[in-house]
């Protein structure tokens, strides 16, 4: 692979900015070069980068786009430059050059950014289609940005209320031996969905809304029997409903709304012999054009750097698994035959 080496220089020439940019012991740029198998050279504000064309493509734009990010005084951390890193990770020279403006998801509190090539796809298809599907590992943002869609489509008045909606199922624990009534027991179930919703209005802001019912909580359950129109409806954990009860979930779908369901099909909670109906539906219904479907993968994950590992480790170890299993088989049914 040719080698090429491409010279930045990044305006205004600010020594406050490019320390913040370089980290405390140059550890944001070594980070970059890690990464990317990139060399980095400094001499001021001039930047100097070698190696391949994807690499120097991606390097020239994370180093641009973190030095816009310290413009208004932000400290940088090296979770923010692995975040930066997570957008021009195995993307082409197009998809790194192209104007992400238009899919910043803007709330009162933040505007949240879309990471990967799968989370712009997914922020895509919720603003096009009617029914979207998340479909990956934990960490890849597929609740968080389907929150933050929701409210912005509630603040911008597109919908009038907002549903959060999980299946009731135990995750090795016992619902019956957890105090309160059933709105009670399913509430640590819907923690992920409330953390979210307090960092993109605010707690008191929230409690209001909750209060007038137009952001409602609910299990799974509640929803039979209702028909829902012009209303922003998460289903998350989907890999948790039975095939009667996603069916019936989306048949809840009325006009006006939108319905995005999450799940990962590699945490099923569901008793032994019961089949998600997250796995039955993305085949019923994946030739339907309306309707949206976002494969996440280990390189989406946007949370901590050992997450993703962690992930791929065990994508691979199930692989092996299989793959021994299936010749364990063959072995047999040879022997047999024989």
């Amino acid at each position: 692979m040719t080698e090429q080496t491409f010279s930045l220089t990044l305006l205004p020439d600010n020594a406050q900015r490019l320390s913040n940019l370089c980290g405390r012991l140059n550890e944001h740029i070594q980070q970059i070069e890690s990464d990317l198998a990139l060399t980095i050279r400094q001499r001021g504000n001039v930047f100097q980068l070698s190696g391949s064309e994807t690499a120097v493509a991606g390097g020239r734009h994370i180093l641009e786009s973190l030095y816009v990010a310290t413009e208004n005084g932000k400290l940088l951390s090296p979770n923010m430059v692995h975040l930066a890193l997570q957008e021009v990770r195995d993307s082409d020279e197009i998809d790194v050059a192209e104007n992400y403006e238009s899919l910043l998801i803007k709330t009162p509190r933040s505007s949240i950014k879309p990471r990967s090539k799968h989370q712009r796809q997914y922020v895509r298809g919720i603003r096009n289609n009617d029914i979207n599907f998340g479909i990956g590992p934990a960490g890849t943002g597929k609740t968080y940005l389907a929150v933050a869609c929701a409210v912005e489509a509630l603040i911008k008045e597109k919908v009038n209320r907002l549903l959060l909606v999980r299946p009731a199922v135990e995750a090795g624990e016992k619902l019956g031996f957890l105090p309160g009534d059933l709105t009670q027991k399913i509430d640590p179930y819907l923690r992920p969905l409330y953390d979210a919703l307090y960092e993109m209005l605010g707690f008191e802001k929230v409690g209001r809304l909750i209060e007038k019912n137009v952001i409602e909580v609910a299990p799974l359950a509640y929803m039979r029997g209702r028909t829902l129109n012009n209303s922003f409806i998460i289903l998350d954990e989907s890999q948790n409903t039975t095939s009667a009860q996603m069916k019936m979930f989306l048949t809840r779908i009325g006009f006006g709304s939108t319905a995005v369901i999450t799940g990962d099909v590699t945490q099923i909670d569901l008793p032994k012999g019961t089949r998600s109906g997250l796995v039955r539906v993305s085949k019923v219904l994946e030739g339907i054009d309306e309707i949206g479907f976002t494969y996440f993968n280990a390189k989406d994950v946007v949370r901590h750097r050992l997450v993703q590992k962690i992930v791929e480790a065990y994508d691979k170890f199930d692989r092996n698994s299989v793959s021994q299993l299936t010749s364990q088989d063959s072995q047999q049914i040879n022997e047999r035959d024989n």
